[in-house]
């Protein structure tokens, strides 16, 4: 059982040291990436689209999928975040106006 912890320690050093980062961030990076490959799925945009493009798109799905015209709250409130979360994305890449 110490062995496998050694190991294990050891695993994890190693995974530090290549990548510069603990194995749990990166598996935080992969869940990050996933759901924003589901949000521009949803909304069919690609991964270079820009912030006109994506409220562009969103506002086409909502057209689709409000309540009004047969769809559900579910469908505009995944329309929702899938905005949200791409609009955030552009946010956090944008350089700092310092």
């Amino acid at each position: 059982m110490a062995k496998l912890l050694v190991i294990l320690a050891l695993a994890v050093l190693a995974c530090r040291l290549l990548t510069g980062r603990w194995p749990w961030q990166l598996w935080a990076i992969s869940e990050r990436s996933q759901a924003e490959a589901r949000a521009r799925a949803l909304l069919g945009v690609d991964r270079s689209a820009n912030r006109a493009t994506i409220v562009e798109a969103h506002k086409r799905l909502i057209a689709r999928v409000h309540p009004d015209r047969g769809g559900t709250a579910e469908q505009v409130h995944a329309a929702n975040a899938a905005r949200d979360l791409l609009l955030a994305r552009l946010d956090r890449n944008l350089p700092e106006n310092s």
